[in-house]
């Protein structure tokens, strides 16, 4: 018997995830001998606050974390994500209808569009994108476009310039910022011009706002929920993982409109592992905090990435400018392609980095490097290129 023949047709349709092919490049280059300096991935490379490390160990005696969690959550963890956004956004929501917690916000991302999207149904997407939009749409047998976008505009489509035809189909728009890969941020203009079209047009708002607190500007990431009527026509996913530095502990939560809320609750009910009860006690003592840990890490990573984009300068390369995030957008030189560039760099500087075309084809002509490396390391990434460049 052929087992192929037995695969269902979402089974057959997913692209491959760059990240686990960049892995195996890496893995190749070091049982050869090569000596990699790794920025192709968004591994955090610290610890979290002490004090969470505390709650987990606590959380980790208590007998009533021996038991399941309750199935949308924590009573006192959902309360804490409503804690934070009211602290840190100013947004009232109600943790029993308006939150779930979920096991990282890739979770909630997978659900989200398994909740909305029937076969053909269209999801749009400003590109490059984060490669799991196109994925879990492949999974629910969508379809997926991306809006281009540019530097001279920040990386922020121009959403009137989008022809009507395609927000008469959409079924769902997924944004993300501060961008992955780009490091884009959203002023509070253009997500009130999304939320205005989002209710003309009858789609839904997905905003993947894992990289909250990590901003490089005087004011922080904001919250599209804070945008006016944005909870009647969004959701939003948070991730523990980038501002706890908790990556392997596996927590976040979906927020926003109480009756798509509901559906996303039926559908994790039947499909998804619940967030560990430890995590969810470790992850209220983050969220209750006064998030001076966070401000921190972002500060943290903006010298690194000023240190990437000068020392790089210094090879004849452009890193783009960036608001936030853990990565940094470089231009590749003219006369080359991406893919091509990047195994230029693993080979001959002995750098990891992803090509840009793995986050859509809005990405090709760029590579993404991480900044989840110490500032020594990505000196010395940034030397290495100069060196084979000059």
């Amino acid at each position: 018997m052929d087992i192929t023949q037995m695969l269902a047709d979402r089974a057959t349709s997913i692209p491959d995830n760059p990240f686990a092919a960049a892995d195996s490049r890496v893995a190749r280059a070091v049982a050869q001998g090569a000596d990699v300096i790794d920025l192709s991935k968004g591994n955090p490379d610290g610890e979290p606050p002490e004090f969470m490390i505390d709650a987990v160990v606590k959380a980790s005696h208590d007998p009533t974390d021996f038991r399941y969690a309750p199935f949308d959550g924590k009573p006192a963890y959902l309360r804490a994500a409503a804690h934070w956004y009211m602290q840190e956004h100013g947004v009232t929501l109600d943790p029993v209808t308006q939150i779930l917690a979920v096991s990282g916000a890739s979770v909630g991302i997978g659900l989200t569009i398994q909740t909305l999207i029937n076969p053909g149904e269209l999801v749009v997407v400003p590109g490059p994108y984060y490669p799991q939009y196109e994925g879990s749409t492949a999974v629910a047998q969508g379809r997926l476009q991306a809006l281009p976008t540019d530097a001279e505009h920040g990386f922020l489509p121009d959403l009137s310039a989008v022809p009507e035809s395609v927000w008469q189909e959409a079924k769902l728009l997924i944004l993300n910022y501060p961008n992955n890969p780009t490091g884009a941020a959203a002023t509070p203009e253009f997500f009130a011009q999304a939320v205005e079209l989002a209710k003309r047009y009858g789609f839904v708002i997905m905003h993947d706002f894992a990289y909250a607190g990590i901003g490089f500007d005087e004011n922080p990431p904001i919250s599209l929920l804070s945008t006016p009527g944005a909870v009647d026509v969004a959701v939003e996913l948070c991730s523990l993982s980038k501002m706890y530095m908790i990556a392997g502990w596996r927590g976040g939560f979906v927020a926003g409109n109480a009756e798509l809320m509901h559906a996303l609750k039926m559908v994790h009910r039947q499909t998804s592992l619940l967030m560990g009860t430890t995590v969810q006690d470790a992850g209220a003592a983050g969220l209750n905090s006064d998030q001076s840990t966070v401000r921190v890490l972002a500060q943290r990573y903006k010298q690194r990435f000023l240190t990437l984009q000068q020392g790089l300068a210094q090879a004849g390369l452009e890193v783009c400018d960036s608001h936030g995030g853990l990565f940094a957008w470089m231009r590749v030189p003219e006369g080359t392609s991406d893919a091509e560039f990047s195994q230029w760099l693993l080979a001959k500087a002995g750098v990891a980095v992803i090509a840009g075309s793995d986050f859509g084809p809005t990405g090709a002509g760029y590579v993404r490097l991480s900044l989840l490396k110490p500032e020594s390391d990505l000196a010395e990434a940034a030397k290495r290129i100069c060196n084979e460049r000059n």
